[in-house]
Formats: C-alpha cells, sequence, structure tokens
C-alpha cells in the first residue's frame, strides 16, 4: 500500500510539472531539439530491464506500449503549433490540464487493477512501457507537426 500511495504522489508531482513546463514551453520558440529530446532522456529508463524483478514478457511489452499510444492520442489532438514571425511556437491548449489529470487518473485506477495480479517490479516495468510509448508517440506526432509547418516558413 505504501508503494501505491508514494509511486501515485509522485507521479501527481510530476504531472504538476509538466504542466508548468507546458506552460513555460509556449512562451518560447519551438524546435526539433526540444521535442525529441524529452523521449531520448526517458530511454535511459530502459536500463531498469537490466534487473530480472522488472522484466516483463512480450504480450505485456505489447500491452503496455499499445495502451501508451492509445493514451497519446488526448496529447497529439492537443498539440499544436503556429507561425507567430519567422518562429513556431507550441499553441497553450485549455485543456492539456484536464487531459494530464485524467490520463494520470486512469494509470491510477490501471495500476490498481493490474497491480494485485503481477509483481511490483512488472508493474513498474509496465508503467515505464506505458509511458514511453505515450511520451515517443506524441512527441513524433509533435515533430511531423513541426516540421510541416517549418516547410510552410521555407
Amino acid at each position: 500500500m505504501f508503494w501505491l500511495i508514494a509511486s501515485t504522489m509522485v507521479a501527481a508531482f510530476m504531472a504538476i510539472i509538466m504542466i508548468f513546463v507546458r506552460l513555460k514551453a509556449s512562451k518560447k520558440p519551438a524546435s526539433v531539439k526540444k521535442i525529441i529530446l524529452p523521449p531520448l532522456f526517458m530511454s535511459t529508463g530502459a536500463l531498469m530491464f537490466v534487473f530480472p524483478v522488472f522484466r516483463v514478457d512480450l504480450l505485456q511489452i505489447c500491452e503496455a506500449i499499445s495502451v501508451g499510444i492509445i493514451f497519446s492520442i488526448f496529447l497529439i489532438k492537443t498539440s499544436n503549433f503556429e507561425i507567430k514571425g519567422r518562429s513556431i511556437y507550441l499553441i497553450p491548449s485549455k485543456s492539456f490540464v484536464f487531459i494530464l489529470f485524467g490520463l494520470l487518473l486512469l494509470r491510477i485506477i490501471i495500476k490498481l487493477v493490474i497491480g494485485s495480479t503481477i509483481s511490483l517490479g512488472e508493474t513498474s516495468g509496465m508503467f515505464f512501457l506505458l509511458a514511453f510509448g505515450m511520451i515517443l508517440s506524441w512527441r513524433l506526432a509533435m515533430l511531423y507537426k513541426f516540421k510541416r509547418l517549418e516547410r510552410e516558413l521555407g
């Protein structure tokens, strides 16, 4: 029970940080580097799978990544860019905060459901893959949208 509460508090804290980062990012021009770095930094977390306690089987990998991609659809739909002058800016979405906390709540519910049937290590591994699948697909979609607008700038 302690780990459930602790991990939920950490996830909520991370969601709050993401909201502030997103709001701050909308005040500065976007760039390819700003779009692709977060998934690259997050990918180092895959080192957790070096330890057997975190390893999951192929079906669990596919499930977690698929759910992450489905969750990313909400973020993709609310992440749009606009051209201001000669720069491209991320448009702040009013629904982003609600989507982020909604996804957090959904992840907590899923964690409660599957946490009772699989070990803490496997749950951790699956939720890393879910988050990575979500951020990677979201950022790839953002990169596509950004590059499309960049071509318009010429």
